[in-house]
Formats: C-alpha cells, structure tokens, sequence
C-alpha cells in the first residue's frame, strides 16, 4: 500500500505484535568500560573533533572515515589491595583521513591520539591514558571518494550504497537494560560504590512478564582487602541494582498500553566462585577487561540508541567513526532512529514504527532510493495516517544538513 513522493516515500502497515507483546525478549547493553563501546566512544570523538577542526580550518569538512579501530588487551598482575598494570593496552585507530587541503597541513595522527588520552582521562577513572600504545594505522582516501566533497554541491552524494534502519519506541525491556548501565557508571553511583569498574555490561531477558537482568561489574581490586570483603559488597551491590529495577516496573506498566505486570530479577558476576580466591572473583586494576581478558572493536557493540536489541531488525553499518556530512552508514542509522522517534510521537494512533532508509552512491544523501515507514497500529490502518508520516520523512530529509551539522557537535550519542 501506499503512496510514493518525489523523495521515495512509502508508508506500509505492519501485521505484527509490538515487541513489549512477544513472549520472549532479549536485550544487551555493553557499558561504558566495555572494550567494544570504549572503541565506538573514542573512534565517534575523534570523529567529532576532526570535523570541527576541518570546518574551523577550510570552512568545509574533508573526506575522513575514521571507523577502523580495534582495542588489544594488555597485561595486569591482579592483587587484592591492589594489582598492576604489566603490559599496556593497544587501540589501533584506523582508515581514512585528509592530511592536507590548500596547502595547509592538518595533523590527523597527534588529534586522533590527544583526543583518545581525553575520552580515556574523563570516562575510565582508573586507566592512566599513557599505559596505552597507539597505532595509527590512517591513510589517505581514494581520488573518487574523496572528490564527493571537492564538487561544489550543497549536500553531498552519498560516499557508499548503505541501509539502515531505526524505530520507536523503546520497549520497557530495553529502556530497562538501557537505564541499569546508565545508573551504575553515573557519577552518582561511582561516588557511592568507588570500586564498581566502568566495564559493565547487562544482559536482559524477558520470558512473559518475567525479566530477568544478569549483569556484570567488576569490582577494582585496590579497593578489596579480602575474599570476603568482595563477597560482603557483592551483597550490597546486588541490593542496589534490585532496588532499581523494582522501582522501574510500575512506571513501564503505566506508559505501554496492554504492558504486562513485569517482575524483574537480577544476577550479579555468576561466573563467581567462593573459595578460590582471585580465581574465583570478578576484579580488575583498572576497571575494564580490557587490561588482560577482553578485546574490543568498532561495530561490535550497542547500535545508535546504545542497546544491542535482538528482537529487532538492524543496521550491519557501524556509525562510530564515519563522516557525519556524507557517510549514509552513520548518517541514515542514526536519522531513521530520529524519524521514528517523531513518527511516534507526533502521530495519532501508533503504536510501533519502523523506519528504513537506503542510499545510493553518488547520489545526494536527501534524496534516499527509498525511504519506508512500517506502522503497527494501535487503531484504524496506516492509510489513515500515511500523508502525516510522509510529512514527518519529507521535513526530516529537507533538514538533513542540519541535523549533519548535530552530529558534528556531537550531540547524538551512537553508543
């Protein structure tokens, strides 16, 4: 069904269950620590700052793609009261750059890694920036690639054939598995409990109204004297996050129509053993895995809206990293997360929106070669709703530069 734009919109009914209505749902979120999401984090950064300084230098942004990086463990000799860092970590920032435009030279290499010591020095309380090796592993990019910005065009082709998808709204399981991270790395949370480790990462499962959250968190072990002093925070730390996701389920039931009576549970670091000393509890020196046990690379963690989201459809693109004015795969995956949200939000009736977006190569990245909206409804069909979701597409591909130009300030999260 359906009718098409000059921008090729289609708008199509979906013949589904909302997601909150299935009987099993599984969500993951890696946390701030995570060694995948410290890729996407720094890698997005160097993004961000490498466009503002091309912009404050020539006036335009320049052909980059800074979405190769990979994060090597390292080497720590674990203690109770307090480990050691034997071998550092290796982040390994990669693809392409411009070194060099009117004769003037930007030095790609010193921002990527001034801008990485920064992310590390302001997220990760217990990594000193200097116990990492950086390899910059950045080239020059192709001559085709490259002269998509070099035509003179207001808004530029699209510098690869990309799809990308996004929708709304959140499901309670997600915005919970969303929130528990969020809650335990804040500030707030970091003060009360010093020797909970960034490197969190919760694993939620809903099975009918029973959600089920295993998380895991590393204690930092120069704050842990004992065996039984890790086992006795443990405890505490195990209350707190209950104590939160209790008072999590009543809201979600309120805000989803027809939302079952959610009863959630929580496991904490179930790998633990007692008994067996450091082998049998989850420490670290730093406060991420990635001193010793767990590597992490670009792409392998949270989509755009920072959950891992195994019900729904998703890009295979990784956002981190890309050219925010010409790179579909960052600018359409975190768009149509945007048209959801509004299509959602805006219009009557709906109950759970999908949204997908595909670009051409070459061609402006306003004009998609389709542009879909995919309505479940809560009553009455999409025809009824189709011209005011159509308007939605139109005035958010009408906007796009400057919703470009958001992603060059950095404020849209891709992690």
């Amino acid at each position: 069904m359906g009718g098409k734009s000059l921008r090729n919109i289609v708008i199509d009914e979906l013949k589904a269950s909302e997601v909150y209505r299935q009987r099993v749902e599984v969500v993951e979120r890696k946390g701030l620590g995570h060694p995948d999401y410290i890729c996407d984090a720094i890698m997005e950064q160097i993004s961000v700052k490498l466009s503002q300084k091309y912009l404050e230098t020539f006036g335009s942004i320049l052909h980059y793609n800074i979405d190769k990086g990979m994060l090597v463990a390292g080497e720590v000799e674990g203690k109770l009261g307090g480990g050691r860092v034997v071998s550092p970590m290796r982040l390994i920032i990669g693809d392409r750059a411009t070194f060099e435009a009117q004769g003037v030279e930007i030095h790609v290499p010193e921002l990527a890694v001034s801008t990485a010591q920064q992310w590390l020095q302001d997220n990760l309380r217990f990594v000193d920036p200097e116990n990492l090796i950086y390899q910059i592993e950045l080239k020059r990019g192709s001559a085709e690639l490259t002269d998509i910005f070099s035509r003179g065009k207001e808004i530029l082709g699209a510098n690869d054939t990309s799809a990308a998808v996004g929708y709304a709204p959140l499901s309670p399981t997600e915005k919970l598995v969303f929130e528990c991270e969020r809650f335990l790395n804040s500030r707030k949370f970091k003060k009360e409990y010093p020797e909970s480790g960034e490197d969190v990462k919760v694993m939620g499962l809903r099975h009918r109204e029973d959600m089920h959250l295993t998380v895991a968190m590393p204690l930092v072990d120069r704050f842990i004297e004992s065996e039984e002093a890790y086992f006795k925070k443990k405890i505490e730390l195990h209350d707190r996050i209950e104590e939160f996701t209790a008072g999590f389920a009543e809201k979600a039931r309120a805000e989803f129509e027809g939302c079952m009576c959610l009863k959630p549970t929580v496991s904490l670091n179930t790998l633990d053993i007692p008994g067996r000393g450091l082998l049998g509890i989850y420490t670290t020196v730093t406060g991420t895995s990635a001193e010793d046990a767990d590597g992490g690379q670009v792409g392998r963690g949270n989509r755009v809206n920072g959950i891992i989201p195994l019900n729904r459809p998703v890009s295979s693109e990784a956002a981190a990293g890309k050219n925010p004015v010409s790179h579909t795969g960052k600018v359409y995956n975190l768009l149509s997360h945007r048209i959801a949200a509004r299509i959602y939000s805006e219009v009557p009736d709906i109950s759970e929106v999908y949204v997908w977006l595909l670009s051409e190569i070459g061609t402006p990245i306003d004009q998609p070669q389709i542009a879909t909206a995919q309505l479940v409804m809560k009553k009455g069909s999409a025809s009824e709703v189709e011209k005011e979701v159509a308007e939605v597409i139109e005035k958010e591909l009408e906007n796009i530069q400057a919703f470009s130009m958001e992603l060059v300030a950095g404020k849209c999260p891709v992690c």
